[in-house]
Protein backbone atom coordinates (compact mmCIF):
# COMPACT_ATOMS: atom_id res chain seq x y z
CA UNK A 1 0.00 0.00 0.00
CA UNK A 2 1.29 3.58 -1.26
CA UNK A 3 1.17 5.61 2.32
CA UNK A 4 1.89 8.71 0.52
CA UNK A 5 -1.98 8.63 -0.88
CA UNK A 6 -4.81 10.03 1.06
CA UNK A 7 -6.92 7.00 0.23
CA UNK A 8 -4.36 4.98 2.40
CA UNK A 9 -4.58 7.21 5.11
CA UNK A 10 -8.48 6.35 5.44
CA UNK A 11 -7.74 2.97 4.71
CA UNK A 12 -5.33 2.53 7.00
CA UNK A 13 -7.27 3.88 9.98
CA UNK A 14 -10.39 2.12 9.20
CA UNK A 15 -8.53 -0.84 8.83
CA UNK A 16 -6.86 -0.34 12.55
CA UNK A 17 -10.06 0.58 13.77
CA UNK A 18 -11.16 -2.92 12.96
CA UNK A 19 -8.45 -4.36 14.63
CA UNK A 20 -6.00 -5.17 11.72
CA UNK A 21 -2.27 -5.41 12.44
CA UNK A 22 0.16 -2.81 11.27
CA UNK A 23 1.73 -5.69 9.50
CA UNK A 24 -1.85 -5.91 7.07
CA UNK A 25 -0.49 -2.64 5.64
CA UNK A 26 3.24 -3.70 4.98
CA UNK A 27 4.71 -1.85 8.40
CA UNK A 28 6.87 -4.10 10.89
CA UNK A 29 5.25 -3.50 14.37
CA UNK A 30 7.32 -3.77 17.88
CA UNK A 31 6.82 -3.53 21.28
CA UNK A 32 8.34 -3.71 24.56
CA UNK A 33 8.54 -1.75 28.48
CA UNK A 34 10.95 0.67 29.53
CA UNK A 35 12.28 1.44 33.06
CA UNK A 36 11.71 5.69 33.72
CA UNK A 37 11.99 6.95 36.44
CA UNK A 38 8.83 5.88 39.14
CA UNK A 39 8.19 2.56 37.21
CA UNK A 40 7.45 0.84 33.52
CA UNK A 41 6.53 2.26 30.50
CA UNK A 42 4.82 0.68 27.07
CA UNK A 43 6.43 1.66 23.76
CA UNK A 44 5.26 0.63 20.66
CA UNK A 45 7.35 1.10 17.45
CA UNK A 46 6.21 0.88 14.12
CA UNK A 47 7.92 0.94 10.67
CA UNK A 48 11.68 0.63 10.47
CA UNK A 49 12.85 2.98 7.22
CA UNK A 50 15.88 4.76 7.48
CA UNK A 51 15.20 8.37 8.50
CA UNK A 52 14.96 9.96 11.51
CA UNK A 53 12.54 8.20 13.90
CA UNK A 54 9.62 10.07 14.67
CA UNK A 55 8.95 10.28 18.50
CA UNK A 56 5.87 11.21 19.96
CA UNK A 57 4.65 12.55 23.09
CA UNK A 58 0.89 12.15 23.85
CA UNK A 59 -1.26 14.77 25.32
CA UNK A 60 -3.35 15.05 29.12
CA UNK A 61 -1.19 14.16 30.95
CA UNK A 62 -2.22 10.50 30.73
CA UNK A 63 -4.33 10.35 27.50
CA UNK A 64 -2.67 7.29 26.60
CA UNK A 65 -0.70 7.04 22.43
CA UNK A 66 -4.06 5.50 21.04
CA UNK A 67 -5.26 9.25 19.66
CA UNK A 68 -2.42 9.52 17.76
CA UNK A 69 -1.72 6.37 15.83
CA UNK A 70 -3.18 8.15 12.78
CA UNK A 71 0.77 9.41 12.66
CA UNK A 72 1.58 5.73 11.54
CA UNK A 73 0.78 6.05 8.29
CA UNK A 74 4.27 8.01 8.25
CA UNK A 75 6.39 5.17 9.28
CA UNK A 76 6.41 4.17 5.40
CA UNK A 77 10.12 5.84 5.48
CA UNK A 78 11.23 5.99 9.15
CA UNK A 79 10.56 4.16 12.76
CA UNK A 80 7.25 5.88 14.58
CA UNK A 81 7.27 5.52 17.88
CA UNK A 82 4.38 5.62 20.68
CA UNK A 83 4.57 5.32 24.19
CA UNK A 84 2.07 5.64 27.06
CA UNK A 85 3.61 7.83 29.89
CA UNK A 86 4.07 6.77 33.19
CA UNK A 87 -0.05 6.71 35.00
CA UNK A 88 -1.56 5.89 32.06
CA UNK A 89 -2.67 3.27 29.59
CA UNK A 90 -0.43 0.09 29.25
CA UNK A 91 2.92 2.12 31.63
CA UNK A 92 2.50 1.57 35.08
CA UNK A 93 0.61 3.63 37.12
CA UNK A 94 2.22 3.67 41.19
CA UNK A 95 -0.18 5.28 43.52
CA UNK A 96 2.81 7.56 44.76
CA UNK A 97 1.22 11.22 44.05
CA UNK A 98 4.12 12.91 44.54
CA UNK A 99 6.32 11.35 41.68
CA UNK A 100 3.56 12.78 38.97
CA UNK A 101 5.83 15.83 37.83
CA UNK A 102 7.02 17.70 34.65
CA UNK A 103 10.50 17.36 35.74
CA UNK A 104 10.01 13.35 36.31
CA UNK A 105 8.26 13.54 32.72
CA UNK A 106 11.22 15.44 31.24
CA UNK A 107 13.70 12.74 32.21
CA UNK A 108 11.43 9.77 31.46
CA UNK A 109 11.68 11.64 27.73
CA UNK A 110 15.46 11.29 28.16
CA UNK A 111 14.94 7.39 29.34
CA UNK A 112 12.90 6.33 26.54
CA UNK A 113 15.44 7.52 24.26
CA UNK A 114 17.73 5.96 25.89
CA UNK A 115 16.22 2.77 26.15
CA UNK A 116 14.95 2.75 22.05
CA UNK A 117 18.35 4.17 21.07
CA UNK A 118 16.94 6.83 19.87
CA UNK A 119 19.91 9.62 19.18
CA UNK A 120 18.53 11.75 15.93
CA UNK A 121 14.79 12.16 16.18
CA UNK A 122 12.09 14.29 15.42
CA UNK A 123 10.09 15.09 18.54
CA UNK A 124 6.43 15.22 18.03
CA UNK A 125 3.93 16.68 20.59
CA UNK A 126 0.72 17.66 21.02
CA UNK A 127 -1.03 19.61 23.91
CA UNK A 128 0.34 18.44 27.29
CA UNK A 129 3.09 16.45 24.57
CA UNK A 130 4.13 20.05 23.25
CA UNK A 131 3.98 21.43 27.15
CA UNK A 132 6.89 18.51 27.64
CA UNK A 133 8.50 19.11 24.40
CA UNK A 134 9.22 22.63 25.03
CA UNK A 135 10.18 21.75 28.46
CA UNK A 136 12.98 18.92 26.99
CA UNK A 137 14.23 21.52 24.61
CA UNK A 138 14.42 24.92 27.20
CA UNK A 139 16.23 22.75 29.57
CA UNK A 140 18.94 22.00 27.35
CA UNK A 141 17.68 18.11 26.11
CA UNK A 142 17.59 18.77 22.69
CA UNK A 143 20.77 17.02 21.17
CA UNK A 144 19.68 15.19 18.48
CA UNK A 145 16.50 16.42 18.02
CA UNK A 146 16.74 17.41 13.99
CA UNK A 147 12.87 18.81 13.82
CA UNK A 148 9.81 19.80 16.19
CA UNK A 149 6.31 19.57 15.49
CA UNK A 150 4.13 20.83 17.84
CA UNK A 151 0.17 20.16 17.51
CA UNK A 152 -2.37 21.76 20.05
CA UNK A 153 0.09 23.74 21.79
CA UNK A 154 1.10 25.97 24.51
CA UNK A 155 3.70 27.77 26.15
CA UNK A 156 1.62 28.79 29.39
CA UNK A 157 -0.71 27.02 30.94
CA UNK A 158 -2.46 30.75 32.11
CA UNK A 159 -2.65 31.23 28.88
CA UNK A 160 -3.88 28.34 27.82
CA UNK A 161 -6.50 28.78 30.69
CA UNK A 162 -7.95 31.91 29.71
CA UNK A 163 -8.33 31.21 26.45
CA UNK A 164 -10.67 28.29 27.53
CA UNK A 165 -12.60 30.38 29.61
CA UNK A 166 -13.62 32.85 26.91
CA UNK A 167 -14.72 29.65 24.58
CA UNK A 168 -16.99 28.14 27.51
CA UNK A 169 -18.27 32.47 27.33
CA UNK A 170 -18.64 31.88 23.56
CA UNK A 171 -20.91 28.51 24.31
CA UNK A 172 -24.37 28.51 22.65
CA UNK A 173 -27.71 28.85 24.42
CA UNK A 174 -26.26 30.18 27.66
CA UNK A 175 -24.33 26.96 28.56
CA UNK A 176 -20.96 28.68 29.62
CA UNK A 177 -22.73 30.91 31.92
CA UNK A 178 -24.65 27.86 32.93
CA UNK A 179 -21.52 25.77 33.45
CA UNK A 180 -20.36 28.68 35.82
CA UNK A 181 -23.36 28.58 38.13
CA UNK A 182 -22.96 24.68 38.16
CA UNK A 183 -19.69 24.92 39.72
CA UNK A 184 -20.18 27.53 41.83
CA UNK A 185 -23.16 25.28 43.33
CA UNK A 186 -20.58 22.67 43.62
CA UNK A 187 -22.40 20.20 40.71
CA UNK A 188 -19.71 19.20 38.85
CA UNK A 189 -20.89 15.54 39.16
CA UNK A 190 -24.39 16.16 38.20
CA UNK A 191 -25.77 15.14 34.76
CA UNK A 192 -26.47 18.60 33.11
CA UNK A 193 -22.42 19.53 34.23
CA UNK A 194 -21.02 16.46 32.42
CA UNK A 195 -23.48 17.27 28.98
CA UNK A 196 -22.14 20.67 28.88
CA UNK A 197 -18.29 19.15 29.50
CA UNK A 198 -19.16 17.03 26.81
CA UNK A 199 -20.82 19.60 24.73
CA UNK A 200 -17.34 21.58 24.75
CA UNK A 201 -15.45 18.73 24.40
CA UNK A 202 -17.20 18.06 20.89
CA UNK A 203 -16.87 22.11 19.68
CA UNK A 204 -13.47 22.06 20.68
CA UNK A 205 -11.50 18.80 21.24
CA UNK A 206 -12.95 16.46 19.07
CA UNK A 207 -15.41 17.45 16.10
CA UNK A 208 -15.21 14.76 14.35
CA UNK A 209 -18.98 12.70 14.32
CA UNK A 210 -19.34 10.07 15.64
CA UNK A 211 -15.43 10.20 17.21
CA UNK A 212 -13.15 7.70 15.82
CA UNK A 213 -12.37 4.47 18.20
CA UNK A 214 -8.86 5.96 18.78
CA UNK A 215 -10.37 8.81 20.37
CA UNK A 216 -12.84 7.45 22.24
CA UNK A 217 -9.49 5.03 23.86
CA UNK A 218 -7.98 7.91 25.12
CA UNK A 219 -10.95 9.47 26.66
CA UNK A 220 -11.51 6.40 28.38
CA UNK A 221 -7.89 6.52 29.57
CA UNK A 222 -8.25 9.73 30.63
CA UNK A 223 -11.08 8.82 32.86
CA UNK A 224 -8.81 6.33 34.48
CA UNK A 225 -5.44 7.68 34.83
CA UNK A 226 -3.63 9.18 38.07
CA UNK A 227 -1.60 11.30 36.01
CA UNK A 228 -4.54 13.21 34.47
CA UNK A 229 -5.93 13.63 37.86
CA UNK A 230 -2.87 15.00 39.56
CA UNK A 231 -1.04 17.09 37.05
CA UNK A 232 -4.21 18.57 35.24
CA UNK A 233 -7.34 18.42 37.35
CA UNK A 234 -11.22 16.84 36.69
CA UNK A 235 -11.26 17.99 32.68
CA UNK A 236 -9.74 19.50 29.81
CA UNK A 237 -10.65 23.29 31.62
CA UNK A 238 -10.11 23.07 35.03
CA UNK A 239 -6.49 22.94 35.38
CA UNK A 240 -5.83 22.77 38.97
CA UNK A 241 -3.16 19.86 38.98
CA UNK A 242 0.73 20.19 39.00
CA UNK A 243 0.75 22.15 35.75
CA UNK A 244 -1.02 25.21 36.02
CA UNK A 245 1.49 26.93 37.17
CA UNK A 246 3.73 26.52 33.89
CA UNK A 247 5.06 29.01 32.10
CA UNK A 248 7.63 29.27 29.41
CA UNK A 249 6.80 32.18 26.73
CA UNK A 250 10.13 33.97 28.19
CA UNK A 251 11.82 30.92 27.02
CA UNK A 252 11.09 30.28 23.86
CA UNK A 253 14.62 31.52 22.10
CA UNK A 254 16.29 28.80 23.56
CA UNK A 255 14.72 26.60 21.18
CA UNK A 256 16.75 26.55 17.85
CA UNK A 257 15.61 23.56 15.60
CA UNK A 258 13.31 23.70 12.88
CA UNK A 259 9.41 23.54 14.55
CA UNK A 260 6.42 23.02 12.71
CA UNK A 261 3.03 24.38 14.73
CA UNK A 262 -0.23 23.14 14.10
CA UNK A 263 -3.85 23.85 15.58
CA UNK A 264 -7.27 23.44 14.35
CA UNK A 265 -10.17 26.41 13.66
CA UNK A 266 -11.72 25.60 16.96
CA UNK A 267 -8.77 24.46 19.01
CA UNK A 268 -9.49 24.31 22.78
CA UNK A 269 -5.97 25.52 23.11
CA UNK A 270 -6.59 29.06 21.56
CA UNK A 271 -4.87 30.61 18.29
CA UNK A 272 -3.28 33.52 20.44
CA UNK A 273 -1.02 30.47 22.08
CA UNK A 274 -0.20 29.10 18.62
CA UNK A 275 0.71 32.23 17.99
CA UNK A 276 3.09 33.01 20.94
CA UNK A 277 4.95 30.16 19.79
CA UNK A 278 5.58 30.98 16.90
CA UNK A 279 6.71 34.76 17.57
CA UNK A 280 9.25 33.04 20.10
CA UNK A 281 10.89 30.03 17.97
CA UNK A 282 12.83 32.12 15.58
CA UNK A 283 12.03 30.78 11.67
CA UNK A 284 8.84 28.45 12.86
CA UNK A 285 5.68 27.70 10.99
CA UNK A 286 2.19 28.09 11.92
CA UNK A 287 -0.45 25.91 10.39
CA UNK A 288 -3.95 26.05 10.90
CA UNK A 289 -6.38 22.88 9.81
CA UNK A 290 -10.07 24.56 9.15
CA UNK A 291 -13.13 22.72 10.49
CA UNK A 292 -10.86 21.09 13.04
CA UNK A 293 -10.08 21.73 16.71
CA UNK A 294 -7.98 20.16 19.03
CA UNK A 295 -7.70 16.87 17.58
CA UNK A 296 -6.75 17.00 14.19
CA UNK A 297 -5.14 14.35 13.56
CA UNK A 298 -8.10 11.92 14.24
CA UNK A 299 -10.91 14.93 12.31
CA UNK A 300 -8.50 15.30 9.07
CA UNK A 301 -5.82 12.63 9.49
CA UNK A 302 -4.94 12.77 5.46
CA UNK A 303 -4.60 16.19 5.46
CA UNK A 304 -2.71 16.50 8.98
CA UNK A 305 -0.04 13.21 7.71
CA UNK A 306 0.36 15.00 4.52
CA UNK A 307 1.49 18.17 6.18
CA UNK A 308 3.54 16.63 8.57
CA UNK A 309 5.33 14.41 5.68
CA UNK A 310 5.98 17.72 4.03
CA UNK A 311 7.46 19.40 7.01
CA UNK A 312 9.79 16.46 7.69
CA UNK A 313 10.51 16.46 4.49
Amino acid sequence: MDLTRRGAVAAMAAGLAAGLPFSAFGLAEQTGRAAVPGGTIWWKKVGSGSKPPLLTLHGGPGAGHNYLLPLAVLANDRPVIFYDQLGCGQADSPPDEKIYTIQRSVDEVDAVRQALGLRQIVLFGHSWGSMLAIEYLCQGRGHGVDKLILGGALASVPQCNAGQMRLIAEMPNGGGARMHALEAAHKEESEEYQKLTELFYHLHVCRADPWPPEVNQSIEIVGKSIAYRVMNGPNEFTIVGVIKDWDRRKDLHRIKVPTLITTGEFDEVTLDCHETIHRGIKGSRLQVFKGCSHMTMNEKPAEYVAALRRFMA
